[in-house]
């Protein structure tokens, strides 16, 4: 029996399965669908497609902490603070939300935990970490107490200061212990050990408020499974299942993280080193930025309307999946998404009861996905989609055709806009980088995102649809420490002191995991005094002293100069403030390698009725008949088990060496467009 390593991402409409063969490397995919309800199910369903197999290891892509934050299910979650700081959630920050304009129209949302259930605990820090006065153990009970009696299990701690020291954030924890044991608590020393008290206090909440349900979630999959697995983290690293459940708010992006990593590996292996990556998926796409083969890191994400702080991977997501349902504002214009039919009912086409059109149904219309997912194991019903395009043209005084069209527009300029956010308002040009797009929606609008952006080419991997799983399969265990040291001169002990106390810490947490050799990456946030926000750059490994200090700030005005167009590298009046120093711990494993393409495989050409610019006979090909070199010259319609690839007049697709599709728009039309 063949021992595998097995990656499994849970979307919101498929769950997807990648096995790799440890011994001869032989990469195995299925897919199976989700089941929102209970998503183990899905998990052990797709494991189980894949047949009789000696699983060696499990690395799991999850949206149980994501899906809670977004869908706000937040309920009984206590606050417990420093005396006096009870209103820091009401106060939160000055900034409106874009989009909002004049802030009079503005509603404040609810507060992650409401007032009433805030409560302070005497005792003072300094911004050193200096007791300024003693914790106080007697309100500590109290409060204690009053949660216990009220119900609330899931309480988050952060005191002012406590990055410096997290001595009276412990001392609460005990009495919690003591006096509420049934409690599930996060402390902010320990989710998030940096300054600005606001940011702190959400992330150490967010912590708590999944905690349960992950913890649950784990339980439960660990039982079914009978063996260890690991758990993808939003920074681009992995962790057993047994550690992710200590602060499951390092899971919140997932399944998302993965799949830039996935791509990634793709990229470079065949030949592109810094790219754009696009997961489409039923509900929403997920779009990132890989420079030099690394996916671009940041610790100012969110998940919906939550700040957390914690390391990830810089990821811009908007509700533009299959799914996503085609609707009219109350001004009769079409609109397109964020809200989704998901995986149950599902689009009109998947005949479970979905009532409205969506993008999925648009392009069954139009012809452009064959009339059955996954190889024929879920058959669509054309005939449904065809109804509910008839009856959205009729409102709208539409031809179908038109209608169709238009959802598939809006879809692409919504997929189009989350790609300038990453490079354009980043000062990015869009057309320097080629867009590796995947998941089973993802390659279903390539020809439009060339169009619209100016994009050189789109690389679509080999089984799109499972590339986030590949994904899982490529990445070490990584976990991220950090520490606040503001200062405009830098004292080399003490920065060694709190290296080597990361490193230690880092150490540690690997060891548990079963690594004796861990790498340890660091980095620093540094700014220009004066400024509110910092800039992270890699700190060099090797002995810290002043040739190692020079090193860092160089790197920060390099950094400065490219985010913002200036900086002050000669400018005596402007120093530099160093802000946080942080350490990542790596345990390195060994990736797959992506194999060439071999002799072209089976599967014949046919023809049927597809939309473009006409209805016409369009040429139907199978992808696992097209070998190295292989072109496809639009019209035409590239089909494989888990996506389709609809090729447009006037652009040309070509197989490369790895299998990767790449379309590009052909010479002629890329001409006469200009």
């Amino acid at each position: 029996m063949r021992s595998v390593r097995i990656g499994v991402d849970t979307g919101g409409t498929f769950t997807d399965v990648v096995a790799v063969d440890e011994q001869t490397g032989e990469i195995l995919t299925t897919k199976t669908p989700s089941t929102p309800a209970n998503p183990a199910d899905g998990f052990v369903a797709g494991i189980e497609k894949l047949g009789e197999l000696d699983i060696g290891s499990i690395v799991h892509g999850t949206t149980v902490a994501t899906n809670q934050l977004l869908e706000d299910r937040i309920a009984d979650l206590g606050f417990i603070t420093t005396e006096g700081f009870e209103f820091i959630l009401e106060i939160a920050r000055q900034s409106v939300p874009d989009g909002y304009g004049n802030s009079y129209f503005w509603v404040k949302p609810p507060r992650i935990v409401p007032v009433h259930l805030v409560k302070t605990v005497g005792g003072r820090l300094d911004h050193l970490g200096e007791e300024v006065w003693p914790f106080s153990e007697e309100q500590a009970v109290e409060v204690a107490r009053w949660f216990k009696a009220r119900g609330i299990t899931a309480i988050g701690v952060c005191f002012l200061h406590s990055y410096a020291n997290p001595d009276h954030e412990r001392r609460m924890r005990e009495v919690l212990w003591r006096e509420h044991p049934e409690a599930v608590i996060s402390l902010s020393s320990d989710v998030l050990r940096e300054y600005r008290e606001y940011e702190r206090s959400v992330t150490t909440l967010v912590d708590a408020a999944v905690k349960p349900a992950m913890r649950g979630y784990i339980a439960g999959l660990s039982n079914r499974l009978g063996k260890p697995f690991s758990v993808m983290k939003s920074n681009g690293g992995i962790l057993s299942a047994r550690e992710v459940v200590n602060q499951p708010i390092t899971t919140v992006l997932s399944g998302p993280a993965a799949g830039a990593l996935g791509a990634a590996l793709i990229a470079s292996t065949a030949g592109h080193r810094s790219v754009i990556t696009l997961d489409g998926g039923g509900t929403s796409t997920d779009v990132a930025m890989v420079i030099d083969g690394e996916p671009s890191i940041t610790t100012e994400g969110s998940v919906g309307r939550y700040p957390c702080k914690i390391p990830m991977i810089d990821i811009v997501t908007v509700g533009a999946g299959g799914g996503s349902i085609a609707w009219i504002s109350p001004e009769g214009t079409l609109k397109v998404g964020p809200r989704s039919a998901g995986a149950d009912p599902g689009p009109l086409c998947y005949g479970k009861g979905g009532t409205e059109v969506t993008v999925t149904d648009a392009h069954v219309f139009l012809g452009r996905i064959p009339p059955h997912l996954l190889g024929g194991e879920i058959p669509l019903d054309a005939d449904a989609a065809r109804a509910g395009i008839q009856a959205l043209a009729g409102k709208l005084g539409l031809t179908p055709e038109r209608t169709a069209t238009g959802i598939l527009e809006i879809s692409a300029f919504n997929q189009s806009n989350a790609i300038r956010q990453l490079t354009v308002k980043r000062g990015l040009d869009v057309r320097d980088f080629p867009l590796v797009t995947f998941g089973g929606s993802g390659p279903l609008l390539a020809c439009r995102l060339i169009d619209i952006l100016g994009l050189p080419s789109v690389v679509i991997p080999r089984d799109p649809g499972n590339v986030s799983a590949f994904g899982l399969l490529t990445v070490d265990v990584k976990n991220d420490y950090v520490r606040t040291y503001v200062t405009r001169d830098l004292e080399l002990g003490k920065a060694v002191e709190i290296f080597h106390d990361l490193e230690h810490q880092a150490g540690e947490a690997l060891d548990r995991e079963g690594f004796d050799d861990p790498v340890y990456v660091r980095s620093a946030d540094l700014r220009y005094y004066g400024q509110a926000y910092e800039v992270r750059v890699a700190a060099p490994a090797g002995e810290i002293d002043e040739v190692w200090q020079a090193e860092v700030i160089d790197r920060f005005h390099v950094a400065h100069e490219k985010l913002y167009g200036y900086a002050y590298r000669d400018d005596p009046r402007h120093g530099v403030e160093w802000v946080n120093l942080r350490v990542s711990g790596v345990g390195p494993i060994s990736r797959p390698v992506i194999p060439r393409l071999g002799k072209p495989g089976e599967g014949a050409t046919s023809v049927r009725p597809v939309h473009f610019d006409e209805t016409r006979d369009t040429p139907i090909h199978q992808r696992s008949a097209l070998g190295p070199g292989a072109t496809v010259t639009g019209p035409a319609v590239i089909e494989e088990y888990g996506s389709t690839v609809p090729i447009h007049p006037g652009f040309t697709a070509t197989v490369d060496d790895f299998g990767n599709v790449e379309i590009s728009a052909t010479p002629q039309a890329a001409d006469e467009e200009r």
